[in-house]
């Protein structure tokens, strides 16, 4: 008598003790926590030029990785929608690259990595107001606190954290557009840069021509930093996409920590920041938020026990 063999296995499957998969989320986050070091590199090019640059490279880089790939027929099959939520999506991940930018280009490296931090709870609240999902008591408490940790910075700081708010609030409204427009994480990237594309290509030229560029003149270490722009977007970019296919999403989403946890390292300890009474309590109320809000995803996500069986006569 012969046994039927289970059919192999032709994904790789979604296991927090993959390697393969916390080694590129991993690897995608620290790039990521690093760009506050990477970016003032640039000078003595101005944000603006330093985010033109980014989109242009950015969009030469994923035209060539997509035709390797082959997968410009994900681009091609687009529809008006696709591409009306793609060109929206684009906007608000320009907005955030340029907010991000300047803000580390001026020293303010503590209040972007206080905006990354945020970026999840903004998620979960752009879900009630616009998705119209229901929350789950302990998202509520998460939410409440997060809130209250604006007000205690505001307050003890004299001004509204913005920055923070604004990466948090442009980076979740670009997730809601991406939602929109699912594409694989190289097409959607290449799609948004070819949004994106002729106007910094123009916007570059107009500088050069102008005398206002920096991309020439500056001696080859700087152009090569400017056209490292592209690989420094898209590697991370491509690591999470391979981690995202191997890892689950509450792994993923326990891994996203450490890019605004470098970021603030960096921003304290390297640039010098100081942090107020204020700043740390707010920080504090953060990170709390983020237990409480994790720890229910986890929760929620594991899976139930199995009831033991009972023998019957």
């Amino acid at each position: 008598m012969t046994t039927a063999r289970s059919p192999e296995r032709t994904t790789p499957e979604r296991s927090e003790r993959n390697p393969a998969g916390l080694t590129a989320g991993v690897g995608a986050y620290v790039l990521w926590g690093l760009f506050p070091a990477f970016w003032p590199l640039l000078d003595p090019a101005a944000p603006l030029e330093v985010l033109a640059h980014r989109v242009l490279w950015t969009a030469v880089l994923m035209s060539v990785v997509l035709t390797v790939l082959r997968g410009w027929g994900d681009v091609r099959g687009l529809g008006v929608r696709g591409w009306l939520a793609t060109a929206a999506a684009a906007v608000f991940i320009a907005l955030n690259w340029g907010l991000f930018i300047w803000g580390v280009s001026v020293g303010l490296v503590v209040e972007s990595a206080l905006g990354y931090y945020m970026t999840p709870l903004v998620g979960v609240l752009f879900g009630v107001l616009v998705l119209r999902e229901r929350l789950r008591p302990a998202q509520w408490v998460a939410l409440g606190l997060a809130a209250t940790a604006v007000i205690v910075i505001a307050v003890g700081n004299g001004t509204v954290p913005w920055l923070s708010m604004a990466l948090a609030c442009s980076f979740g409204i670009y997730g809601l557009f991406k939602a929109t427009a699912p594409l694989p994480a190289a097409a959607g990237l290449t799609a948004e840069g070819l949004v994106l594309v002729v106007p910094a290509a123009v916007f570059l030229l107009v500088l050069q021509l102008s005398g206002g560029g920096t991309f020439t003149g500056n001696g080859p270490w700087h152009l090569l930093l400017m056209l490292s722009a592209g690989p420094a977007t898209a590697l991370p970019l491509l690591l999470y996409g391979s981690a995202a296919r191997r890892l689950p999403l509450t792994t993923l989403g326990v891994l996203l920590y450490i890019n605004p946890t470098l970021q603030f390292l960096w921003g304290v300890l390297v640039v010098g920041q100081t942090m107020s009474p204020a700043r740390w309590a707010g920080f504090a109320l953060v990170w709390l938020a983020l237990v409480v809000f994790t720890v229910d995803l986890l929760r929620r996500r594991r899976p139930p026990s199995p009831q033991p069986t009972r023998s019957t006569v």
